[in-house]
């Protein structure tokens, strides 16, 4: 796996201060995507354990409230294999610290539907993550209102209760996680 950028003090893409990394490739083709660049996966740098440390060190400050995976596309089957190491190294040692990830896949039709079932990585991720942004960004239901999301189909899943309770649960715009 490869990854496009690394924040490491990002206020755009979760609440707090983050540290937010972008991984490259991408096959969802979404009209005006923010981040083009990043589609192909062979762009950015190698995602290695010496990255995966540099992000646990720069988690570290008390000041940093959690991690963000975006991309590129973060549930590619490519880019799961490269960030469970991450994500599991991460909940180990910051357990209080959140972790959002942003997807253009629909989380039930692609992501349990599908992902689920055909890859060991995916039930593993979503049991690790605090919050999941689904869905395609789509540029005819794009708002500037809208917060850490780019148009009006994506929704801000809280990933626990939404597993315990086998519905969908969102975020409140309120509650920080």
């Amino acid at each position: 796996m490869n990854y496009a950028e690394l924040k490491t003090y990002d206020i755009a893409n979760g609440p707090g201060v983050r540290v937010s990394l972008f991984v490259s490739g991408c096959t969802r083709g979404c009209k005006e995507c923010f981040n083009k660049i990043a589609w192909d996966f062979n762009y950015g740098k190698p995602f290695t354990q010496e990255t995966i440390d540099y992000i646990l060190e720069k988690l570290k400050p008390s000041y940093i409230t959690g991690l963000t995976i975006l991309g590129g596309e973060p549930f590619e089957p490519s880019n799961q294999k490269g960030i469970l190491p991450l994500l599991e190294a991460v909940r180990k040692t910051y357990p209080e610290k959140s972790i959002w990830c942003f997807s253009g896949y629909d989380f039930e039709e692609d992501i349990m539907g599908r992902m689920c079932r055909e890859l060991e990585e995916t039930p593993k991720i979503l049991s690790l993550i605090d919050v999941l942004v689904d869905g395609r960004f789509v540029t005819e239901l794009k708002s500037l209102d809208l917060k850490f999301k780019g148009s009006s189909n994506q929704r801000t899943i809280l990933m626990k209760p939404t597993l315990e309770q086998g519905r969908i649960v969102l975020w409140d715009n309120e509650s920080i996680v």
